[in-house]
């Protein structure tokens, strides 16, 4: 028995590693096809056929579609905490600092409509489904991969606090998160190009916004937000 348990060990770990390979092979081709197809037209039976299997395979790795657009997510977060960060390091200078990591944000959302579907898809469901549809590890890698944004945000927000170049009543915390979320939807803005108005009461008008513009609005308004106690002294 002692000279077969070195042999089964390692029959499990090649095993694992099988599963381990399998289940990122899945998700590199759900990242794939959001980027060609989007969210919204992707199914699992297209993720199985990319990957050459069959569904009932694609739900022995994942709990289910929003764990696997969890899992995907988190793609997308670690490629944005690089963009982020590399913006935070670019100046010294808070405000700087600030417009750089949020305009970070807008930049890559813009270039990847995908992401922003991905995260808005998750974020309509109620905390306590996407608690029971998720596995406690996917919902780990997913937070870890959240945080890691929203922790270079908040950072930048603290430390421009400290130097008094911000003023700010609300938690750096609080704030990062509200930006996030506010981002988000300021993106399917960019995406979808239209603006609404009244060019009289009850008389609607449509015109164009171009991603530029938002970006520029998003910028300000963080700023507006933070330094508008500076700027009121």
């Amino acid at each position: 028995m002692a000279t077969r348990a070195p042999q089964t060990d390692g029959r499990r770990r090649a095993a694992a590693a099988r599963r381990r390979a399998r289940k990122e092979q899945i998700i590199a081709a759900t990242r794939e096809l959001f980027d060609s197809r989007g969210v919204r037209d992707v199914q699992i039976e297209e993720i199985a056929g990319a990957v050459g299997i069959n569904r009932a395979i694609v739900y022995r790795h994942f709990t289910g579609k929003e764990e696997l657009f969890a899992l995907t997510l988190v793609g997308y977060l670690d490629e944005l905490h690089d963009a982020m960060q590399d913006a935070a390091a670019s100046s010294t200078e808070a405000p700087d600092r600030l417009a750089a990591v949020v305009g970070a944000f807008i930049d890559y959302g813009v270039a990847h409509p995908a992401f922003v579907d991905c995260a808005q898809s998750l974020m309509v469901r109620p905390g306590d489904e996407l608690l029971d549809d998720i596995s406690d590890g996917a919902l780990f890698r997913l937070g870890r991969g959240i945080t890691s944004c929203m922790t270079i945000l908040s950072q930048v927000l603290a430390e421009g606090t400290e130097s008094g170049d911000f003023t700010m009543t609300s938690d750096p915390v609080v704030m990062a998160n509200t930006m996030y979320a506010s981002g988000l939807g300021a993106l399917h803005l960019a995406r979808l190009g239209i603006l609404v108005s009244e060019s009289a009461p009850g008389v609607p008008v449509v015109s164009q916004v171009s991603a530029e513009q938002v970006r520029e609005y998003v910028v300000s308004s963080a700023l507006a937000v933070v330094m508008r106690g500076v700027r009121a002294s």
